[in-house]
């Protein structure tokens, strides 16, 4: 049997670099070599492609970069080839993709710009679209068509640099203390403020405009976190629901990737019939914003049982302890299936 060639893309230029590498190593380590060949492309941070052909650990240790297993690579336009072009020194050698995989974190990564790319090549997409990676990553617009889907959604308002200090003071007086303040286009909570009073709000708006030109203020909403692992296009899969457990605070950069004060339940300590009811919100979500594939999305649960959206993850976490794995997992399905499945969907297999 020929094995297919997967394009991996990993790195990238956004703030979630180094979260990407580890991700991608995961997933290339789990691929099923005897169905599959992981093309390796690696992005640094200043936006350079390179096709990699070392050892994959290396990508993990961010020691892929280098002269000796690096070539400048470039996917061609042309939708009829669906290849790779490396430039060697003497000469472009072409590699067939037969699908591809960014496992890219934040911008460039999951904003829809590398998936509509992969889209014009013509070669197929593992994961979320084009636009519906581009509505997932701006939480505003994600917010409504949710909530034109029926789902519960924050109250919140959008800034932009002309808005004025006192727009913001405003909105933030009639929603009441403690509210969030986010960058609308960001991930791994990067510039992510809880505002506790109103002195903390300028600082926490201008921190949220380091990372997007668009900054959204939120309403703070009582409860717990949950999240749904969703896989699949027209009949979907969802894993067992999780809930993270704060110690104080909020669900930022530091505790995602260490947990030093928090920890993730899988499956949520909630009962079946709210766990079911969570999950069916969660298709809404995903079915809502055209999703494809894969995807994680968060949300709310209330002391009253009402269910709110928080934001979708297109390209979630994907080491063997990341959160959409351990839900999947916790529903039956090893991480090397869900990547066999994902891989599949692309392909048309499912």
């Amino acid at each position: 049997m020929n094995k297919l060639n997967i394009a991996v893309f990993f790195g990238g230029c956004s703030s979630e670099y180094s979260i990407s590498l580890e991700s991608a190593y995961s997933v290339i380590h789990s691929m099923n070599r005897e169905k599959y060949n992981p093309v390796m492309i690696g992005i640094t941070q200043k936006g350079s492609w390179y096709y990699y052909e070392g050892d994959e650990r290396k990508i993990k240790s961010d020691a892929w970069f280098n002269e000796y297993e690096c070539t400048s690579a470039l996917l061609s336009p042309d939708k009829g080839a669906q290849k790779l072009l490396v430039l060697r020194k003497d000469g472009i050698e072409y590699i067939k993709i037969d699908a591809a995989l960014p496992v890219l974190h934040g911008r460039n990564g999951e904003d829809g710009t590398i998936q509509g790319l992969i889209e014009l090549s013509g070669i197929p997409l593992i994961g979320c679209g084009t636009l519906s990676s581009a509505l997932c990553m701006d939480k505003d617009r994600a917010h409504r068509l949710a909530g034109e889907a029926g789902v519960k959604i924050p109250t919140a308002a959008v800034l932009t640099p002309e808005t004025p200090l006192s727009f913001a003071s405003q909105f933030a007086a009639e929603i009441g203390y403690p509210l969030y303040v986010k960058p609308v286009k960001a991930g791994s909570s990067y510039g992510v403020t809880r505002v506790e009073a109103p002195e903390q709000l300028s600082d926490a708006v201008a921190l949220a405009f380091q990372y997007d030109n668009q900054v959204i203020i939120e309403n703070n909403i009582e409860g717990f976190e949950v999240g749904c692992a969703v896989l699949g296009n027209e009949t979907l899969l969802v894993g067992e629901v999780d809930e993270i457990e704060l110690s104080a605070g909020f669900f930022d950069f530091t505790e995602k990737y260490t947990l030093k004060t928090s920890a993730i339940h899988v499956p949520a300590r909630i009962s079946k019939e709210k766990s079911d009811e969570i999950k069916e919100t969660a298709k809404i979500v995903y079915r809502a914003l055209g999703c494809t594939g894969f995807a994680r999305v968060d949300l709310f649960l209330k002391p009253d049982g009402t269910i709110v959206f928080n934001e979708i993850n297109t390209i979630p976490g994907f080491t063997e302890h990341s959160r959409y794995p351990g839900m999947m997992k916790a529903a039956g399905y090893s991480f090397d299936e869900v990547i066999e499945r994902i891989i599949n969907l692309a392909l048309k297999y499912e």
